[in-house]
């Protein structure tokens, strides 16, 4: 099953519409995180795992 983060979830920014798909749920965070920091300037601490952990789902 794909699991998928949507960036707009997350409220990292008001209108980001960045959706991640991948086949496992550490890819998923991977593929987030490296977004929110490159497209937000967020550092990749454990907080902002801890997020996408909460918001991803199943499709």
């Amino acid at each position: 099953m794909t699991k998928v983060i949507e960036c707009r979830k997350a409220k990292l920014a008001a209108n980001c519409d960045q959706v991640f798909r991948a086949e496992t749920a550490e890819e998923a965070v991977r593929l987030a995180a490296e977004h929110a920091k490159k497209d937000h300037g967020l550092e990749p601490i454990f907080e902002l795992f801890e997020l996408f952990w909460v918001i991803m789902r199943d499709e």
